[in-house]
């Protein structure tokens, strides 16, 4: 017996024909065959069963009772004279004795059909997304998120990791991204914040003594939504260790990852070690610190060659090229395209070169090239018959990021990115700064509690520019799933590397006072990371939007359209915390 039933609607199989046995669930279709007959399939959680009706008065009472309705069937199996074998329980139906409405549907139409509810307006499933889940596909990937959160946690408590939770409500903290705040109802003119992360908490953990602590940790962002980042809230698989090296969470890190993905997908996935790129050459050869190792094309700098180029786009400035095996036979329309690909991501055009079975070269590029140059060429590029190969020409700033855009799109229209494995790397050796694009003023590149590599006397004698941290990211298949440091845990450095950043010590006493004090006792070294669940459900699903792995996600606005949020309060409620809105 199970709740109110004898059997779930995905249980009865042949061996069951003549017992007495009691379904409950969703009327998801009726099918009319005659006056007195029809077939009714009754659906739970587990599956779907075929109930016949053969009747007048049950025939009758089916009439009445709109689909989505809960019932209860209470009846006799019997075999199915159609089997259908695409179903586990295609062998049988259930006669039904009696039938009970437990919750009324009370409308005749659908907003959309729960089968092909993937179909629908986003909007439409966001907003009923009680019958949006009940979508077998949609469903399963909610499924499919317990499974991965418990095989998480099991992978992390066996080899000694505790799990603590940390508080929801804490200090507002200059942490990357703007903090969600509430205000404090006894405290007036005073907010508390939801956690970014549960950084601080998870180091002041180590300080105390704690040696491996981990957490599913909700983390609170209010950034805008993008197709793999869900706006307002996501989820991580926090992990911090004491006395750890990088190498240490390295391998803490491999072992977690490779097991849910080789456990939860049929693909291949890169067995540990994985491959460590260090920051700038993943800027250089992939354009980008998110690659996706499944692209074989590779990006190379040419700009020597064409420091005084009478070619006035290329005069001066870096000069990316990508090597492109067998483009050269593409059509002429191909070649188009990728320039209108070009001009639209900001490129005022998009030079190329094709090689030749004699090795010549032709293209719009050519005649800007002497003998010498093309000689170049073809020994660094490793050009050969039938290549292709793209020049990208622009800032400093911004020739990296155009040359990886036009390596993923050209690899994309080629079809040369294997789609059925996963390709895990650590991008490692973060600048520790960078200036802002605005104010030109020094800030941290990734995160402001890592450890500067070659510690406080790289603070002291360095170009702070110059200055890398251990600081480093899990990217698969170009999708970051999480980032992580060697954190500082010297007051001393700690203190300087704010310093270079415009903070001054005071400041560092008021926005992390508890870390700040906390060092003061002799905090040991420490290390962690926090791969993004949210992001390894997309990956393992496939799916193209960060939504489809999220029970109640929130709209690309940050409104979340099944309850009303954010909705406006009652004068009285904004006068309990303090506020007035003007």
């Amino acid at each position: 017996m199970f709740q109110s039933r004898s059997h779930t609607c995905n249980e009865l199989r042949i061996e069951h024909v003549g017992q007495q046995v009691t379904l409950v669930g969703w009327m998801e279709n009726v099918r009319e065959v005659g006056g007195n007959l029809a077939f009714v399939i009754l659906r739970d959680f587990y599956g779907t069963t075929q109930v016949v009706v053969e009747t007048e008065d049950m025939m009758k009472l089916v009439k009445s009772i709109n689909k989505e309705s809960t019932i209860r069937v209470e009846g006799i199996v019997r075999e199915r004279d159609s089997k259908n074998p695409k179903l586990p329980t295609g062998d049988i139906e259930v006669l039904p004795s009696k039938i009970e409405v437990l919750g009324r549907c009370r409308y005749h139409e659908l907003p959309f059909p729960i089968n092909r509810s993937r179909e629908a307006d986003e909007a439409a499933r966001l907003k009923y997304r009680y019958l949006d889940l009940g979508n077998p596909a949609v469903k399963g990937n909610i499924v499919l998120r317990c499974q991965v959160v418990a095989a998480l946690r099991h992978a992390m408590t066996d080899p000694g990791f505790l799990e603590i939770t940390t508080p929801i409500l804490t200090a507002s903290s200059p942490e990357g991204a703007r903090d969600y705040l509430v205000p404090a109802r006894n405290h007036p003119g005073k907010f508390y914040a939801l956690p970014q992360a549960p950084q601080q908490f998870k180091q002041l953990l180590m300080a105390s003594g704690f040696d491996r602590y981990f957490q599913i940790a909700p983390c609170f962002r209010d950034e805008d939504a993008r197709a793999d980042r869900s706006p307002g809230e996501f989820y991580q698989l926090d992990f911090e260790m004491a006395f750890a090296t990088q190498e240490d969470v390295f391998r803490v890190a491999e072992d977690v990852l490779y097991d849910v993905f080789s456990t939860f997908s049929d693909k291949p996935v890169s067995p540990a070690p994985f491959k460590r790129i260090p920051y700038a050459e993943c800027m250089l050869k992939y354009g980008t610190d998110k690659p996706d190792l499944r692209n074989p094309l590779e990006i190379i700098d040419i700009s020597d060659p064409f420091v005084s180029t009478d070619f006035a786009p290329f005069r001066g400035k870096p000069v990316r090229a990508i090597n492109v095996p067998g483009c050269a036979s593409r059509s002429k329309s191909f070649f188009e395209n990728m320039l209108k690909f070009a001009t639209d991501i900001g490129m005022k055009g998009l030079g190329y070169v094709k090689v030749t079975d004699d090795m010549s070269f032709q293209g719009p590029i050519d005649k800007f090239l002497t003998a010498a140059d093309r000689q170049e060429l073809i020994r660094r590029a490793g050009l050969e018959p039938g290549c292709v190969l793209y020049f990208i020409a622009d800032s400093k700033e911004l020739a990296p990021r155009l040359a990886g855009q036009i390596r993923t799109e050209v690899a994309r229209r080629m079809d040369l990115i294997d789609e059925n494995r996963y390709e895990l790397c650590f991008v490692v050796d973060f600048p520790m700064y960078e200036r802002d694009e605005e104010s030109g003023q020094l800030i941290f590149t990734h995160n402001p509690f890592s450890m500067p590599q070659g510690g406080l006397q790289a603070l002291e004698t360095m170009d702070p520019l110059d200055i890398l941290a251990y600081q480093y990211d899990i990217v698969c298949n170009g999708v970051e799933l999480s980032s992580g440091a060697v954190r500082n845990h010297d007051l001393d450095v700690m203190v300087k590397a704010f310093a270079l950043a415009g903070y001054t010590e005071s400041d560092l006493q008021q926005k992390f006072s508890a870390l700040y004090n906390a060092f003061k006792y002799g905090a040991p070294p420490h290390a962690g990371m926090a791969p993004g669940i949210d992001r390894m459900l997309m990956l393992l699903t496939g799916e193209e939007s960060i939504r489809e792995v999220i029970a109640f996600p929130m709209n690309s606005n940050a409104q979340d359209l099944l309850l009303g949020a954010p909705c406006e309060v009652t004068e009285q409620q904004l006068r309990d915390v303090h506020i007035k809105i003007r």
